[in-house]
């Protein structure tokens, strides 16, 4: 029986490199890689290798026409894309006079559009060269290689040296631009920004996709890597192969530049010079992608952004602001410091259920230390009630509301489900979101007349506790653990999406416990 499933026909028309790492070697693999058919027509037989180019033998034009017929007459081609054309002068005149007009999409690097820019301006009276240092320079650039005649372009920033600042300052100046942003650490993502490096620090690389009508800036950190060789090629092949699927031109450019971007970061090594892309990384199916210099916490980004309005909704509730500002009532203070202490029991007993399940040594030191932690915890509640007037056989006769028994429940659960994976996922939500609380208060109160009162602020204490180092470096090693099980035990389809259900319960009922203490339920 045939399958039902297609698989889109892209060609390629570029040289041939032998050693496997650019021209059609390259996009072939990309065009399998994303599921697609793929056929070439070579122009151009090369000797060459990761250290250089050593000859060309072009193709002769009449079989090269007689490879493009053979291929369009039996195939049914989706996209094409171009590579090496080899007749520089003519290609050159001929791609911009003939071509452009009826491309999609062209891709030209800074000396690519330098040269086309260049040589159009030298034919005109008054003519100068074409330079581009700036990201207002690439965007430039972008509208006037686009009045040349393609639908689209896509200028790659790879050669010009940026940072975020530099997107920053642009997009808050330029409200119609669009900015996506890859491997980027976004809002409330303080408990990774402190254990990473900070990217605001870091060159960055902007590609510019200019449409008639719009203009989007894809962001991603620049990767210092000698695995480069055929990363044009690899980039155009993967635009052409999802573009034939039907995506939009934005869509095609993100899957492009991600794969891109992956490819270079798990390079392994090949040859002597600057080796080839990792064009396999796509080929194993992992939901989760392993660690990388560049994202060392992938799992937690994910986790982050699959529930990512819940999760902001709960960093940034009214309740933390009030609290931030010294304005919250004191009644709601009291009641979430009385129902945050008959929670912690509910969390201790889970952590407890994870000392079961644990079957190494090292893990279950992990879960018994947090234990103690949480005893630890439980005497800061103590003091701040007492500090209230309220003792500790009032705590203990304080009567749990419907949100703290809801969450405490639901924590035993997942615990009694027998996956112990599953329970971390459960358990991560509270360690990791406390955490992300106190950091991003803490950096709130550093700006410039900050909306965050600390002097005379009598919950200054809690603020405190939950930036400081020792909570910090229990969020830290609660950032590991979740890595290291996805690294140990990678998560197929339905186990990654129970994970995420549990995390964005987890996170939405930890908004219900700021939202029960302000009486909005």
């Amino acid at each position: 029986m045939e399958s039902s499933k297609v698989y889109p026909a892209v060609l390629t028309i570029a040289g041939s490199d032998p050693s496997g790492g650019a021209g059609i070697q390259a996009d072939l693999k990309a065009f399998t890689a994303f599921e697609c058919y793929g056929t070439s027509v070579i122009t151009a037989l090369t000797a060459q290798n990761t250290t250089g180019v050593q000859g060309v033998h072009p193709t002769p034009p009449d079989f090269l026409e007689q490879q493009l017929k053979s291929v369009l007459d039996d195939i049914p081609i989706q996209g094409i894309k171009t590579g090496m054309l080899y007749d520089a002068e003519n290609t050159r005149r001929t791609m911009v006079e003939e071509l452009f007009p009826l491309a999609t999409l062209v891709t030209p690097n800074k000396p690519e559009a330098e040269l086309l820019l260049s040589r159009q301006q030298q034919a005109q009276p008054n003519g100068t060269s074409c330079t581009i240092d700036t990201l207002e320079d690439l965007i430039s650039v972008s509208e006037r290689l686009l009045a040349l005649g393609p639908k689209a372009v896509l200028v790659k920033g790879g050669h010009v040296s940026l940072t975020i600042m530099d997107v920053q300052r642009l997009s808050a100046a330029r409200p119609d631009l669009t900015v996506v942003l890859e491997n980027v650490l976004g809002e409330n993502m303080e408990i990774l920004q402190v254990n990473e490096t900070d990217v605001s620090a870091r060159p960055v690389v902007v590609d510019v996709l200019r449409e008639r009508e719009q203009v989007t800036l894809f962001v991603s950190p620049r990767i210092e890597s000698r695995s480069t060789h055929g990363t044009g090629c690899t980039l155009s092949a993967v635009l052409a192969a999802v573009l034939s699927k039907g995506e939009s031109l934005v869509e095609a450019t993100r899957q492009a530049t991600v794969f891109t971007h992956i490819g270079i970061e798990t390079a392994f090594p090949m040859g002597k010079g600057h080796g080839p892309l990792n064009h396999m990384h796509a080929l194993i199916p992992k939901i989760v992608p392993p660690p990388t210099a560049g994202n060392p916490h992938p799992l937690t980004r994910i986790l982050i952004q699959s529930a990512k309005q819940t999760w902001n909704q709960y960093v940034e509730h009214d309740f933390v602001k009030q609290l931030a500002r010294g304005t919250l009532p004191k009644e709601c203070f009291l009641h979430f410091i009385k129902q945050d202490y008959l929670y912690l029991k509910y969390y201790a007993r889970a952590y407890g259920l994870l000392v079961a399940k644990s079957s190494t040594y090292s893990s279950i030191q992990s879960a018994t230390q947090t234990i103690v932690n949480i005893i630890n915890e439980v005497a800061t509640h103590k003091s701040f009630c007492a500090k209230w007037g309220i003792t500790e056989a009032e705590l203990a006769a304080t009567v749990e509301s419907p949100s703290t028994t809801a969450y405490g429940a639901y924590l035993l659960d997942i615990g009694l489900q027998g996956d112990s994976a599953k329970l971390i996922m459960a358990l991560a939500a509270c360690l990791l979101g406390y955490g992300e609380v106190g950091l991003w208060l803490k950096k709130e109160a550093a700006k410039p007349d900050s909306w965050v009162k600390l002097d005379g602020n009598v919950y200054l204490r809690w603020i405190e506790d939950y930036s400081e180092e020792h909570y910090q470096s229990a969020v830290k090693l609660g950032i590991d653990t979740i890595e290291a099980l996805a690294v140990a035990d990678p998560p197929n389809t339905h186990r990654f999406k129970e994970w995420c259900a549990i995390w964005e319960k987890c996170t939405r009922l930890e908004k219900g416990f700021w939202d029960a203490s302000l009486n909005l339920l």
